[in-house]
């Protein structure tokens, strides 16, 4: 196996490449000189050699997001993947079949359709969820890899092509491809193309939360049929988010999940904003059982304490104690880094940013997770008001950075309804499970600002 790596395009190197800065959470790794000299060769394209301290290194680096590996001509093909397709009552599932003749097999699980599905092979009575219907489908595969594909999605030719060479890391044991909203002509479908929560962008990265992605979906996953087993499939008690529990049930265990965006998988919108809206307000109400199963993991906010306390004090109306706590830890940092090689420009650098994107995440989870209750308590009076339209204006700002083929007023109106029914299905999951364990941040200190490794 010939593994190259490929830095992260957020990589930052200093003092002659000893010290790197990136990743996901954002990290400061040291370097010695010949490891330093070993990364500099790798980047200009040369080999890993099948060497374990080399090895060790090469998987430091993708493990923390700060590389991603190329792992050339991959052992396993097309014909060594099960397609695992559940089905109910849509009409989007005849997209699939010539898409898929290169596979193994096509095991379709009829999930309660109506109208029986011709050439299931399993068919349930009555609708059991998509975790079950999975779970009647993977023990058909006769195959290594099962690909989990939706009804409604629709695989570039030669998808399988950028993930199946990630397999070659017996470590890794899921890739998932980019999942774009297939585009159309109304509002909706063209709003769905830029924020389609299927979509978790053009950079790769390993899969875990904290990082760049965090989880990925099973409307198109290839995954290892051993580690099915070992996970004992989907948690059928899930009707929605049963893949992010997976997924994080397979990272706790030491597992590898890889997401590669150059497989690209197209999905159908939602056909109504209704219909959009309910599968936000479900996707929210996920949020309660998959916090009381994993914690930290779906914390709405993970922040550092003193940067929640600098974003209070200004929430309090304490603008100049805010200010004096963000520029103390700020300064406090580059004493902490200039031994590993930051300067103190970058170091103060890391610190502002951390503190103003954790004020982002802020903003998201005022207007999103908490607005049953961050609403009324900012819109009571002037100054909550002005922090709430600073929260609902950052629609506007990612508007302009974007320029989606949808105007101004309804990208706005979509976001704001976007982000509503969310929280909604977050406060009803809470409810229901009787929990605040969704609602509450980590403040823990977060390592994304901060966090220094050596090697």
């Amino acid at each position: 196996m010939t593994l190259r790596l490929t830095p992260d395009p957020g990589l930052r190197r200093l003092s002659d490449g000893r010290t790197l800065l990136g990743g996901t959470p954002y990290r400061v790794l040291r370097l010695n000189p010949p490891a330093a000299r070993l990364v500099s060769a790798w980047f200009d394209g040369g080999a890993v050699r099948d060497l374990p301290q080399h090895r060790r290194l090469a998987r430091r680096l993708t493990d923390l997001g700060m590389a991603h590996p190329d792992h050339g001509e991959p052992r396993l093909t097309a014909a060594d993947v099960t397609a695992v397709v559940p089905v109910r009552d849509h009409p989007g599932g005849d997209r699939l079949p010539h898409l898929l003749d290169t596979l193994a097999g096509v095991v379709v699980v009829d999930d309660g359709s109506a109208a029986p599905v011709a050439g299931a092979a399993v068919r349930h009575p009555v609708s059991r969820g998509p975790a079950a219907a999975r779970n009647s489908g993977w023990p058909l595969a006769r195959t290594e890899l099962v690909a989990f594909l939706d009804a409604d999605v629709e695989p570039d030719e030669g998808w399988l092509d950028a993930l199946l060479p990630h397999f070659e890391d017996p470590d890794v044991v899921a890739v998932a491809p980019r999942i774009r909203s297939s585009p159309g002509p109304s509002t909706l479908e063209r709003y769905e193309t830029e924020r389609s929560p299927l979509d978790l962008g053009p950079l790769p990265a390993t899969v875990r939360p904290g990082s760049r992605v965090s989880y990925v979906p099973t409307a198109a996953l290839v995954i290892r049929v051993r580690a099915l087993r070992e996970a004992a499939g989907f948690d059928e008690r899930l009707r929605y988010g049963e893949d992010v529990d997976l997924i994080w049930r397979l990272t706790a265990a030491g597992h590898t999940v890889r997401y590669e965006p150059s497989s690209v998988v197209h999905h159908l919108p939602r056909a109504t904003w209704p219909a959009l809206l309910r599968q936000r307000f479900g996707y929210g109400s996920s949020a309660a059982p998959l916090a009381l199963r994993h914690s930290k993991a779906a914390a709405p906010v993970k922040a550092s304490p003193w940067s929640l306390a600098a974003w209070a004090a200004l929430a309090a109306g304490r603008p100049g104690t805010a200010l004096l706590t963000a520029l103390t830890t700020a300064a406090l940092l580059p004493r902490k880094l200039e031994p590993v090689g930051v300067p103190a420009k970058d170091s103060l650098e890391l610190a502002l940013r951390g503190h103003w994107g954790v004020g982002r995440q802020l903003a998201d989870a005022a207007t999103r997770a908490w607005w049953p209750a961050a609403v009324p308590v900012l819109a009571a009076t002037g100054r909550g008001r002005l922090l709430l339209t600073a929260a609902v204006a950052r629609h506007a700002v990612d508007w302009h950075k974007q320029r989606p083929a949808v105007g101004l007023p309804s990208w706005t109106a979509a976001r704001v309804a976007d982000d509503l029914a969310y929280g909604a299905g977050v406060w009803w999951g809470a409810l229901r499970h009787r929990t605040t364990a969704p609602l509450r941040p980590d403040a823990a200190d977060w390592p994304g600002r901060t966090g220094v490794c050596r090697s």
